[in-house]
């Protein structure tokens, strides 16, 4: 390819050159005013040198041409899976290659637009996708660019003005015209609420592209529990209340049944997670006699703004005897009957340090606390040496929820309290720093010594530390809906004070009590779900190994097998690439975790009928056109055909696109001619001089 073109090159400054050529034209002016002969003749001699002076040049460039640049972007967010879009999506991306492969002159980059690792898939950003797929191209050598897609995107006014010189921008919608289609949004959720208490949450449920009209079933299920169906009107915002059980994540889902034009089911299902919090944890502690760990719980207690303490110690000691009515021996009333048998219900945790039968609490009281128990209730109990004697809590009706029944004999030596092999499996005790394997299979750490525990034999529950010869320490239990806990021990209070560097204290008693009180970050058989972007990480912690493998169900039902990792102290982990937004679905056939993926109200999900209106201000802007691939199926074209178009000239026809033809080149080599040779130059100036001097002599 080559190119020609003149240019001058003056031999003398135009500065001098110009007057120079005023001068000469006002004699000519002159001399043609007057009639003179022989003028035209000296005009053109003096218009040679004029010329000479100017210097002129052919100059003959070789070009070799740039290729353009087209891109084809191919949108395969969840809503293209929708119906025919993605076989259209591939029959017409299959279609346009073979049509731009006549074109010598043309690069064409095809890119794809999804929810890749890491990225979010609430949002299609294809516009995003394109501008990446060009960040190397001036934009002299873009042709164009065509979006096969529903036309569901998201990124448009931010990514608007970034297209005013970019070319024709051509849309290829997948879907079809006058597509319908129901869904339900989350119109308000809180994002918190207190346990215990009423939250609210509205949703709304829409036949598009009708707005209202009609009922629709809405089915309810709070932390998978059973289903329960309401009818809710169409097209206005419900109002729905419920009220949170637990506290950490509380997760409602919400499904409406199919509509009398449905699209895709996708968009039927939605969920919200509500983090429960306790309002103020009730905690009522009852010392038995004054020791040197009572402080020990109290200040743990205490020193949470969280919790409402309620702490009574019985100071009369046993062998006094004075006949003095128990109601006269103290500051105040103890109130029994207020706290045991009125507002019982009202705590959250119970517990009894170093308690012994004294004839204070009647075994009517203490068997209150043990339907208490039964029924959802927690409760603690930090044995002193009166547990091993006929005074201990183990004889009266409290008895029938310990887990462990004391064997009368107190042991008095020095010990390291060691986390035992269930203690590493359960989340109570799993982790705790300072622990080493010892000899008796326990974990016997860095920790300080305790002089006293009270031998017990465990007649249920889990055995999570062990102390002298490895006899039980810490015995957790479940007992109806309720949870106990049995420490063999009151020296705890010796970590406290730092003895021989302490030990693990205020983490351990924070986990105890925590798990009593069935905070869900510390189930010991448990499966649950964490989402990060559009990772989700599976964890399931187990007491005894577990096998099998995990079903991942995905919001369009599609299922696939999970395989966990290996179990590292009770907890394997897993992970899965979620592909859509919604509701995804673990199980392992016992236990159910649930995983939102994506914003309460994608914009994926807002609204998944094909449409060119997202798009329509960039096809406006870059005077680009729209497709509908459904008209192509009968004719069995599958696309559009393809032209190549001047930049000002039309870019789209009815069944045509156009890509802009840009002719851009570089230039490897010039090679320049000059035009009036010196002696050519010469020959005539003279020859034109000597023809005027004797026409003006004749």
């Amino acid at each position: 390819m080559t190119g020609a073109s003149i240019s001058l090159a003056p031999l003398v400054p135009l500065w001098l050159l110009i007057p120079l050529a005023v001068v000469a034209l006002a004699g000519l002016t002159l001399a043609g005013w007057k009639r003179a002969r022989g003028w035209p003749l000296r005009a053109l001699a003096l218009a040679v040198l004029f010329l000479a002076l100017l210097n002129p040049a052919l100059v003959q460039e070789e070009r070799d041409p740039i290729k353009d640049v087209a891109v084809i972007v191919v949108d395969e967010s969840p809503s293209q899976a929708v119906g025919e879009r993605a076989a259209r999506t591939e029959r017409a991306l299959e279609a346009l290659r073979e049509r731009l492969a006549r074109y010598d002159d043309l690069e064409v980059r095809v890119v794809r637009s999804g929810g890749g690792e890491g990225g979010a898939v609430e949002e299609t950003r294809l516009l995003e996708v394109l501008n990446r797929a060009v960040a190397d191209v001036p934009r002299r050598r873009i042709a164009g660019a065509m979006l096969i897609t529903d036309g569901q995107v998201h990124d448009v006014a931010e990514a608007l003005p970034g297209f005013r010189d970019f070319g024709p921008v051509h849309t290829l919608l997948t879907g079809e015209r006058d597509e319908g289609d129901r869904r339900l949004t989350i119109a308000q959720a809180p994002s918190y609420g207190i346990v215990g208490r009423p939250v609210t949450v509205t949703v709304r449920v829409d036949d598009l592209p009708d707005a209202a009209g009609g009922d629709a079933m809405l089915t309810i299920r709070q932390d998978g529990e059973d289903r329960r169906p309401v009818r809710v009107p169409v097209g206005m915002e419900v109002p729905l209340t419920f009220t949170l059980n637990h506290g950490g994540l509380n997760v409602i889902e919400f499904a409406v049944d199919q509509g009398p034009a449905e699209l895709t089911m996708a968009n039927n299902r939605a969920a919200v997670v509500v983090n429960g919090v306790r309002d103020r944890l009730r905690v009522l502690l009852v010392s038995g006699e004054p020791h040197a760990g009572e402080r020990t719980w109290r200040n743990l207690l205490k020193a949470d703004p969280a919790v409402d303490l309620v702490h009574f110690t019985i100071l009369r000691p046993p062998e006094k005897q004075d006949g003095t009515p128990i109601r006269e021996l103290s500051l105040i009333a103890f109130p029994i009957r207020e706290l045991f048998e009125l507002k019982l219900d009202e705590f959250d945790l119970i517990i009894f340090d170093r308690y012994r039968r004294r004839g204070v609490l009647p075994n009517m009281y203490l068997a209150n606390i043990a339907n208490y128990v039964e029924n959802g209730g927690a409760f603690l109990e930090a044995s002193g040496p009166t547990f091993a004697t006929p005074l201990s809590l183990f004889r009266t009706p409290l008895g029938t929820v310990l887990p462990a029944e004391p064997t009368g004999d107190i042991l008095e030596q020095p010990f390291t309290p060691a986390v035992t092999d269930i203690g590493r499996r359960h989340p109570v005790t799993a982790g705790l720093v300072g622990g080493e394997p010892g000899p008796d299979g326990a974990t016997a750490g860095a920790w300080g010594r305790w002089f006293r525990q009270i031998e017990v034999d465990p007649l249920r529950g889990s055995t999570v530390m062990s102390g002298i010869g490895g006899r039980p320490l810490l015995v957790l239990d479940r007992v109806g809906e309720g949870r106990v806990a049995q420490l063999a021990s009151d020296q705890i209070w010796l970590w406290s004070r730092g003895f021989e560097g302490g030990g693990p204290q205020a983490e351990l008693l924070r986990r105890l009590a925590h798990w009593l009180m069935k905070e869900p970050e510390l189930e010991e058989n448990a499966l649950r779900a964490r989402v990060d972007g559009n990772r989700i990480t599976v964890e399931r912690r187990s007491l005894e190994p577990d096998p099998r493998a995990l079903e991942v169900r995905s919001p369009s039902d599609a299922v696939s097998g999970l395989e966990l990792g290996p179990d590292v102290d009770g907890v394997q982990t897993g992970t899965v690439l979620a592909s859509e937004p919604g509701i995804w679905r673990v199980t392992d056939g016992e236990r159910t975790a649930l995983a939102v993926v994506g914003a309460l109200n994608p914009p994926e999900l807002a609204d998944m009928r094909t449409s060119p209106e997202p798009l329509a201000p960039v096809t406006e802007a870059t005077r680009g056109g729209v497709f509908w691939l459904a008209d192509y199926d009968r004719s069995r074209a599958d696309a559009p055909n393809v032209r190549r178009t001047r930049p000002d000239g039309d870019t789209a026809g009815r069944d045509w696109l156009g890509l802009r033809a840009n002719g851009d080149y570089v230039v490897t080599g010039v090679r320049q001619v000059s035009l009036l040779p010196g002696l050519l130059v010469l020959l005539l100036a003279t020859g034109l001089l000597v023809l005027a001097w004797r026409r003006e002599g004749r």
